[in-house]
């Protein structure tokens, strides 16, 4: 009898998911802050109680179904979004681990049975709010954060890790813009220079002049609605398209007689570094994907400038050719939230970022946040008339005589496609 049951057990824990034997089992009980790591606020209501068993309970039966899924760790803005994200990224295998009300601590313990268990393809998080309400300082909820992705780093040294700055609110909520702001700011410090997280500012998308959440976005200055959703989802996709984390729609443009491809969509030929105050030529990345230091790619049909783990860094990518007479540029780009380039016409550079937040046009009624708008330059002579969507950018644009066509790298991701010209 003994040695069936012994047989037995040696046969059940052979045959059990490796992913099962490599995670705690989900208790059903909140344990005690001393097996708790971290610092902070710990929720326990009785209705954060019984939430956190039936959500952890439900997603243990799931952990075989969820491999190799992208996902999402947060709260109740990250819960609210629903199961499968309202289909904001097709048909991508996500796994929603947000729980409301949940804090930086809580997600801090749960993390090895909910999202490493899962062996994910990519980590979203958005967290923090809730420690405010709790009275958790910014420094305390960054501390936090910081063991968060050294545990999401621990797991694996190339999985992607994209980090969303803390939504705005309000000081009804007890959750004031300056705290936030605080947090944001310590959320920066923490990633900068590390190429394994990607920071993307989802406050400045949704901050009104004071700082504070938009009920035309959150009602009731907490939560997101249709519209927030969308917002979140259009600024979240150009970065995941970029690491493969999600599908991707295939681009099909055919181009216009008469007009020649200065990128063909498939690597950097034709452009190249160039002396930043000679123009004079550097090094050409013909026939590469990537520039040296892979601040620019040749990807999906789109030149992307990539988001710099440094924060923010000027690099210009310039076409090897020269252009001195007039010509019709077109091109279209996609900004992330409060992304900031350039497009130089000759030499002088016309900016072209998230315009509504980032400036200098904040008031063009065309302009398509999180999506892709049409930039036509039209070079006469020394002059250009600039337009997006068909609204005047500039109408006079001075330029010297001759000089190449460039793209400014600053800050977030600039994606740009169907660059072409007309002589």
């Amino acid at each position: 009898m003994f040695l069936g049951m012994r047989l037995f057990i040696a046969f059940f824990v052979v045959v059990l998911p490796i992913s099962l034997l490599t995670a705690r089992e989900p208790v059903e009980v909140i344990p005690p802050n001393s097996e708790i790591a971290g610092e902070g606020p710990v929720r326990r209501y009785d209705w954060f109680r019984n939430l956190w068993k039936n959500k952890r309970t439900a997603w243990a039966k799931e952990v075989e179904a969820k491999q190799g899924s992208l996902v999402f760790l947060g709260d109740s803005i990250t819960q609210s979004w629903g199961d499968n994200l309202k289909g904001a990224f097709g048909k991508t295998k996500v796994a929603n681990r947000g729980i409301s009300g949940d804090t930086t601590r809580g997600m801090l313990y749960r993390m090895p049975e909910d999202v490493l268990a899962l062996k994910p393809t990519g980590v979203v998080l958005l967290m923090g709010t809730n420690d405010l309400e709790e009275g958790a300082s910014p420094e305390v909820i960054a501390g936090n954060l910081k063991l968060l992705i050294k545990e999401l780093k621990a797991s694996s040294k190339e999985m992607p890790i994209i980090l969303c700055n803390v939504f705005p609110s309000h000081e009804s909520k007890k959750r004031s813009a300056e705290q936030i702001k605080r947090i944001n700011a310590l959320y920066a410090e923490a990633v900068k220079g590390d190429k394994q997280v990607t920071l993307i500012d989802t406050w400045s998308m949704f901050a009104n002049e004071n700082g504070n959440a938009k009920k035309v976005e959150f009602p009731d200055l907490l939560h997101p609605n249709a519209v927030g959703y969308k917002m979140w989802g259009n600024t979240l996709r150009p970065v995941l398209e970029l690491m493969d984390l999600v599908e991707v729609p295939v681009d099909d443009f055919k181009s216009e007689e008469g007009y020649e491809l200065l990128f063909n969509g498939k690597d950097l030929t034709g452009w190249g570094y160039r002396n930043k105050r000679t123009l004079a030529k550097m090094e050409s990345f013909d026939g590469k994907v990537t520039s040296s230091e892979e601040r620019y790619y040749a990807k999906h049909g789109r030149l992307v400038v990539t988001t710099p783990p440094e924060g923010r860094s000027f690099t210009q990518l310039w076409t090897t050719e020269e252009f001195d007479t007039d010509f019709t540029l077109k091109l279209e780009f996609r900004a992330n939230a409060n992304a900031d380039s350039g497009v130089f016409i000759r030499r002088p550079q016309l900016q072209c970022r998230d315009y509504l937040v980032a400036g200098p046009y904040k008031d063009l009624k065309n302009y398509k946040p999180g999506d892709w708008n049409e930039i036509i330059v039209e070079v006469k002579g020394r002059t250009a008339r600039c337009t997006c969507n068909g609204e005047v950018l500039e109408e006079e644009f001075k330029l010297p005589k001759s000089g190449p066509i460039g793209l400014e790298g600053d800050r977030g991701q600039m994606e740009y496609r169907r660059i072409r010209l007309k002589r």
